[in-house]
């Protein structure tokens, strides 16, 4: 069993309010601490979890910048095998068709995969597109927003959330699936999880090793451009009935209700 599982390090927004520079719309990341993103750890999880049953090799890859080694050296401290960096200032601003052209093309240079794991989008750009994007580049089939799978011989059978509950799918090897969080959390790293990863190797490739058209890649080779990025402003939604006893602050809040025309 080869995997594939594509992560990236993201700005870590809990209790950080994210600034945005104003002259190119991205993320102003100086100052916050960075993270693997969540749902790239569910679907590292689910990846190494398969390996531990029916054997084979899980890959890490991610594209940025050379401090996301360190977002690959976590992987490797929870049971990835291998990390490749994908690291080039020609890979600046590319945009999510721009990334899976690069990620298919690393991908390709890697070998072939059984398997193709990503999380159903990072919490920086929340697109969710990178994912059936990279499958499409590939040529193979897409699951997407899967809670559950199972795999047997070559066959993965998945269990797909949407808005309204969830569907089944089989899909013939080899398939990339987008993975949402579920009950089975992702495991903590080891202490000799930890010492072996940072021992190991990081594989770097730029843009010569992946043998890609610059052209495509970058802002100049993005079909999409961000024309604006804001902080929304933030309104009083609530009020708090403090004075009076219990029945008195129950009449207080149906008026207000009613009053919003709630009731």
């Amino acid at each position: 069993m080869n995997i594939l599982v594509c992560v990236k390090q993201v700005p870590d927004t809990s209790g950080v309010e994210i600034q945005i520079d104003p002259q190119t719309g991205a993320l102003l990341r100086d100052g916050v601490p960075s993270i693997v993103n969540p749902y790239d750890k569910y679907a590292l999880e689910r990846a190494v979890r398969l390996k531990e049953t029916h054997g084979g090799m899980v890959t890490v890859v991610s594209m940025g910048p050379p401090q996301a080694e360190a977002a690959l050296r976590e992987c490797l401290a929870v049971g990835a095998d291998r990390a490749v960096l994908l690291s080039d200032r020609v890979f600046a601003g590319s945009d999510t068709f721009a990334t899976s052209y690069i990620l298919a093309a690393a991908a390709r240079k890697l070998g072939g995969f059984d398997l193709i794991f990503c999380g159903k989008h990072a919490i920086d750009g929340d697109t969710g597109q990178v994912g059936p994007e990279l499958a499409e580049h590939l040529g193979i089939a897409q699951i997407t927003y899967v809670a559950e799978l199972e795999l047997s011989g070559s066959t993965l059978r998945a269990k797909r959330e949407h808005e309204e509950g969830y569907e089944r799918y089989e899909a013939a090897l080899p398939v990339l699936v987008s993975v949402v969080k579920t009950e089975t959390e992702p495991r903590f790293p080891t202490i000799k999880g930890k010492m072996a990863a940072n021992r190991a190797e990081i594989v770097r490739w730029t843009v010569a090793d992946l043998e890609i058209n610059p052209a495509k890649v970058g802002l100049a080779g993005s079909p999409t451009k961000v024309l604006r990025s804001f902080t929304p402003t933030r309104e009083k939604v609530g009020v708090m009935i403090a004075e009076g006893t219990a029945a008195e602050k129950a009449k207080q809040l149906i008026s207000l209700l009613g009053e919003a025309k709630v009731i």
